[in-house]
């Protein structure tokens, strides 16, 4: 737990104890549960916000059941403005 072994945690309850007293430890436990609590339940409405589909990826879905028509096109006679190169025979 945030790399501190079994003595650093005893000697940092045990000068908690002195300074704020015994009374005061479990309250702040209590506090601190309800506060990693409440951290929890937002990550997991903020983690299902962002897996739900989005509403335009269901339309994008529905218009891509559309049927595509091929035409053909044939190609008209047009005359150019260009004149055309001389043949070389």
């Amino acid at each position: 737990m945030f790399g501190l072994g079994a003595g650093e945690l005893l000697l940092i309850f045990v000068i908690a104890i002195l300074f704020l007293g015994p009374k005061k430890i479990p309250e702040l436990a209590k506090g601190l549960g309800q506060a990693v609590r409440e951290f929890q339940k937002a990550r997991d409405e903020m983690m299902n916000e962002i897996n739900k589909p989005h509403p335009s990826t269901d339309a994008n879905a529905k218009k891509a059941d559309v049927e595509v028509v091929a035409v053909k096109v044939e190609p008209t006679e047009s005359k150019s403005d260009t004149p055309e190169s001389p043949k070389q025979s």
